[in-house]
């Protein structure tokens, strides 16, 4: 079991109130606002904001591939019903000041597929708990050599050719059309697909993951069956599976420069390769995407880097930052802190106060004892406040969050692997105050004014901003060089030697069966 909790840096090691070093950002946002008193935070913000707004050419993506209708060639494996689409979150209210809370309370050459259902689903997400459907298909012999010659190219996608079983299929091939070959060809085409749109790593194999990918939702194995037989393009119709984000591609190139005789290093970039597929395909045109291991935060847009922010992630071991795919719904400016009952009784900061309130009040911390007798200590707003000036909330089960710091000293360092799990955030103000522009309708002078108030003000926006805590052990830095990290939390080895195994069948099982216990929810 996994115990995460946001327990942050509680000494400030800068001030708040420290100067940036960009100065064509600033004078770009000065331009901007024309309001030559704008915090420089505000000022930044502009800048990013115009920067992420400009009109771009999209980046190139491979063809869109809508779910289709499943076609009379099916003659086995019925199959699932389409997902519900997910509603469009509705315009949420301006944002509202508000007094600081005073608490946050194989046998044979296919074996079948195991099953196994989502244990650890986000509540309230449907998802699947049937196998995932692989249909039996009517195949032609062009159609089926097409195939086979795909299989046995698969390698440069960092997957592997005997997976996929291309000697029963040449036999298949080699005895003509018929029922043999459907299923043969079907199922190979089905766990090819599964592969390239899911990832081949296994589950259980994905240490922390709790992601949800949606791509089997929106583009089903039958339907890429039959689109693929409907249109004869056996090789475009997979090729379209892969991912969009540029890491993926120069992961392949590398793979394919790399001589075969370095094993060691072809096996970590298909295992990051593969990592790519485990989030969906379509990203959104902004998110924010942070890889652990390199302790970086990037705003992308259209899958191209608008700016880039150092990040402090949890400690190894209990407190690991886990891999998610959430949204941000609300910039919470001047957040407070709810401290976690480890501290407020493990270390007898509740009895401290109590015993002493006027140092509580000194101290900014407001205390509470509740009816059955629990204290509940609440840090306020303020500049030594733990989680610094701004809180960008992402609600999930497990408590995550990004969130400025005091302790900004930190970001200085290189392997920055100190929190509780929550991903502390270099220049946090400045992408809170984005965001408000961005995705709440915010002014430059509204969020300059919230955020200068020293006012809890909880901003929600009115559509979501994606965000994806991944761990990749090799991709580009934010400066575009390929890098190996350090695997700093242990991640690479479960995958490593799933790749070393025999593929498994898919099952409707959507994120890890570990569990995350949040052992408090700081701040609101």
């Amino acid at each position: 079991m996994i115990r995460t909790n946001c327990r942050p840096a509680r000494r400030s090691l800068r001030p708040a109130g420290a100067s940036f070093r960009l100065a064509p950002l600033l004078l770009a946002g000065a331009a901007l606002s024309g309001a030559a008193l704008a915090a420089p935070e505000t000022v930044l913000a502009q800048a990013v904001l115009a920067q992420a707004a400009t009109p771009a050419a999209p980046a190139p993506r491979a063809p869109a591939t809508p779910r289709a209708p499943a076609t009379p060639r099916a003659v086995a494996a019925p199959t699932a019903p389409a997902a519900a689409p997910r509603p469009t979150a509705p315009a949420r209210p301006a944002a509202v000041p508000a007094s600081a809370p005073a608490a946050s309370v194989p046998a044979t050459p296919f074996p079948a597929a195991t099953g196994a259902t989502d244990k650890a689903a986000a509540p309230g997400l449907d998802l699947p708990t049937a196998p995932v459907p692989e249909p039996i298909m009517v195949w032609t012999l062009a159609d089926a050599k097409a195939l086979l010659a795909v299989i046995d190219g698969i390698g440069a996608e960092g997957l592997a050719p005997a997976d996929y079983k291309p000697a029963a299929l040449r036999a298949a091939i080699a005895a003509g059309e018929g029922d043999a070959l459907n299923e043969v060809a079907s199922k190979s085409f089905a766990w090819l697909a599964e592969d390239l749109r899911d990832g081949r790593t296994p589950m259980s194999a994905r240490v922390q993951w709790f992601a949800v990918d949606k791509d089997v939702d929106v583009n089903p194995t039958d339907a890429i069956m039959a689109r693929a037989l409907d249109s004869h393009d056996i090789a475009g119709t997979l090729a379209a599976l892969a991912p969009t984000y540029p890491d993926y591609a120069v992961l392949k190139d590398a793979l394919a420069r790399t001589p075969r005789a370095d094993a060691k290093t072809r096996a970590l970039i298909r295992a990051n390769m593969d990592r790519w597929r485990w989030f969906s395909r379509d990203l959104g045109e902004y998110y924010l995407m942070t890889n652990v291991p390199e302790f970086q935060l990037r705003l992308v847009r259209r899958d191209k880097i608008v700016r880039t922010y150092k990040t402090i992630v949890g400690k190894p071991g209990k407190t690991a930052t886990p891999q998610l795919a959430e949204e941000v719904e609300n910039v919470v400016f001047n957040p407070t802190w709810t401290v976690p009952q480890s501290i407020v009784v493990g270390e007898g900061l509740g009895a401290k106060y109590l015993n002493n309130p006027a140092k509580a009040k000194r101290d900014g911390y407001v205390v509470t004892t509740l009816p059955d007798g629990m204290v509940v200590v609440v840090q306020q707003p303020g500049p030594n406040n733990s989680l610094g000036m701004v809180k960008i909330d992402m609600p999930n089960p497990h408590a995550i969050y990004l969130h400025d710091t005091p302790a900004r000293g930190l970001f200085n360092t290189v392997s920055r692997a100190y929190s509780h799990g929550c991903v502390r955030t270099e220049r946090a103000l400045e992408l809170g105050m984005m965001l408000a522009m961005l995705k709440a309708g915010k002014t430059p002078e509204e969020v300059t004014a919230i955020s200068q108030s020293g006012k809890y003000t909880k901003v929600p926006l009115t559509s979501p901003m994606p965000v994806y805590i991944g761990y990749f052990t090799m991709a580009k830095d934010i400066n575009g060089q390929l890098i190996t990290w350090p695997d700093i939390y242990q991640r690479d080895g479960a995958v490593l030697a799933s790749f070393a195994q025999p593929r498994q069948p898919k099952t409707g099982q959507r994120t890890i069966d570990e569990k995350v216990e949040a052992i408090a929810a700081p701040g609101l």
